[in-house]
């Protein structure tokens, strides 16, 4: 176990010392000796072939150190070992996310205090877009073992959605969480609020409309009653005659 904890901080002093190196590629540059099958030569697949049960510890090691980076706003310690920690471990989804988060939202506003006091809008919202995008594409990397993920794809809908302003990406990554096995009641929510945003405002009440009749009335986080306001809402901003308004059968 110390053998392995310590490989992996070697590993992760690599990709620190040049950020965007791959690990693997920082081995077989300092240690050409090293021979691997090619399927397992990348650098995800040097460390589960090295680490085998030892995952989940030294990535909850190699987490202790990021959050080190994190607390000190070190840019490229923690964009490094972001991906260093899935890379040990992908198996989490808590590490996507958070690791999501960090790129996505901290880094973006360390980049925009290290600039000019007097950075204009249209630079801090390249900034945001830019670590919108590093977040995202993180998040792909997590799809084959987490494509059904509500809370990986609730993360990805709120990137879309705080940091790039795109509400139709939104829209699908709420409702890609909704549909997901256990997605939360207010993925369906926020789907048609994206919806609405897109301007899409008939899609979202023919959305309500179908949600509602399958929420239960008497769980709280199904938020019926809410839905139904926003249903009339949206009636009432679409000009809906009262003739053709949704009638929600007594439960």
């Amino acid at each position: 176990m110390v053998i392995a904890i310590g490989l992996v901080m070697g590993l992760a002093g690599f990709a620190l010392d040049g950020v965007g190196e791959p690990v693997g590629a920082a081995i077989r540059r300092r240690e050409p000796e090293l021979r691997l099958e090619p399927a397992m030569n990348t650098g995800p697949g040097i460390l589960l072939a090295l680490l085998g049960g030892f995952r989940g510890p030294v990535a909850d090691a190699l987490w202790l150190r990021l959050y080190s980076s994190w607390e000190r706003q070190d840019i490229a310690g923690t964009r490094a070992l972001v991906r260093l920690v899935t890379s040990v471990d992908p198996r989490p989804a808590y590490f996507w996310i958070n690791g999501a988060r960090m790129l996505a939202y901290d880094v973006a506003a360390w980049r925009m205090a290290g600039g000019s006091a007097s950075l204009r809008e249209d630079a801090r919202r390249q900034i945001r877009h830019e670590q919108a995008g590093e977040a995202l594409a993180y998040l792909d990397a997590a799809r084959p073992i987490h494509d059904d993920s509500a809370a990986v794809w609730m993360e990805r809908a709120n990137i879309a959605l705080n940091q790039l302003r795109d509400f139709e990406a939104a829209a699908h990554h709420y409702r890609r969480a909704w549909e997901a096995p256990g997605g939360p009641y207010h993925a369906a929510r926020l789907h048609a609020r994206a919806l609405r945003l897109a301007g899409r405002p008939r899609e979202a009440l023919a959305w309500l409309v179908q949600l509602h009749p399958g929420l239960p009335c008497d769980d709280d986080a199904a938020a019926a009653a809410a839905v139904l306001d926003r249903i009339r809402e949206l009636e009432s901003e679409l000009g809906v005659p009262a003739a053709e308004a949704y009638r929600p059968q007594e439960q």
